[in-house]
């Protein structure tokens, strides 16, 4: 296995498009941060001409208090509801902490376009990697079917499900790895281009509001944002493997990323909403508060997510397996 293993990562790294992929994600990451960087840059360096000179504006630094006020008050108004569960209620508690602490103290939040609240969130990688890694899991078994190698593949003395595994692995293993890249160049571009800030990033630890670990929460967003890159990539790879045409696999992906979003709005209202793939894609959801189906939790999110992938694999290796090795 741990052969069959190294032979496709091997197979995956001597393909000129896997670089390309690499540089792709370096430029676009790179870009982007860029774009961020113009965008803070426009926002705190405004001025006003006044005659022949000019009047140099400044941002108020009390206007935090303002938007931490407000995010309060709609905490406040959640926990009026008395439906909510002991576990979102607790959570929405240590959160109401946290805030009145802020406002009591005078402890600025850090800003998006501070170092700091830039490594907090890096989720925003995960969509670029999530783009690369489906074209690689929609190929690795279809491109066996176009290339005409498959029958070479299939007739070799080793189990059809440890080839598919292998895959599978493979596929998985490139994705973490442009991760990895991606957070490092993210959390560079983030030293370089942005300076750091003078809030903290505060939480509540059940008896407490004490200051958290900026990175500590960095690696959590990363890795609940992986969330995303794992099933849709799952899906590829059952639907290339399944139908043997990587651009159907890459389409539907595509699909389920782009409109899932919206699908969800669409059926919010109703129960069936909490059981379909695209509401819990986004895990990050459980970070940032924006919930659009009311009900879920992440233990429950990622409860629906396994079942989903667990059908995905199912229907892959039970095709790959049964398939006629003359196909």
């Amino acid at each position: 296995m741990l052969k069959l293993l190294q032979n496709e990562w091997m197979k995956l790294w001597h393909k000129k498009g896997t670089w390309v992929m690499v540089g792709l994600l370096v430029i676009i990451i790179a870009g982007t941060m860029s774009l961020m960087k113009w965008i803070e840059t426009q926002q705190t360096d405004v001025s006003k001409e006044v005659g022949n000179g000019s009047i140099e504006v400044e941002v108020d630094q009390t206007e935090w208090g303002a938007s931490v006020e407000g995010e309060l008050a709609g905490i406040q108004a959640q926990l009026a509801d008395d439906s909510l569960s002991k576990a979102k209620r607790s959570e929405l508690q240590g959160k109401e902490k946290v805030l009145e602490y802020r406002l009591s103290e005078s402890i600025a939040p850090f800003d998006d376009f501070e170092r700091e609240g830039m490594i907090m969130d890096p989720s925003s990688i995960a969509s670029t990697v999530l783009l690369l890694t489906v074209i690689v899991a929609a190929g690795i078994v279809a491109a066996e079917f176009s290339q005409g190698t498959i029958k070479m593949l299939l007739t070799r003395p080793v189990k059809r499900w440890k080839i598919l595994t292998s895959k599978f692995i493979t596929v998985n293993l490139f994705g973490i790895l442009l991760m990895l890249i991606g957070y490092i160049v993210y959390v560079a571009l983030a030293f370089i281009l942005f300076k750091s800030g003078e809030g903290q990033y505060l939480v509540w630890n059940g008896k407490e509001v004490v200051e958290g670990s900026i990175w500590g929460r960095s690696f959590y967003i990363m890795l609940l944002s992986f969330g995303s890159v794992f099933v849709t990539t799952a899906f590829a790879f059952t639907v290339g493997s399944v139908f043997r045409s990587s651009s159907l696999a890459i389409g539907l992906s595509l699909f389920i990323y782009f409109m899932g979003s919206t699908v969800t709005m669409l059926l919010a209202r109703y129960e069936v909403a909490k059981y379909i793939l695209f509401t819990h894609m986004d895990l990050t959801q459980y970070e940032t508060g924006y919930q659009v189906v009311a009900g879920i939790s992440l233990p429950f999110s990622l409860a629906v997510l396994a079942v989903y992938v667990v059908v995905f694999l199912v229907i892959s290796y039970t095709t790959f397996v049964k398939r006629d090795v003359k196909a």
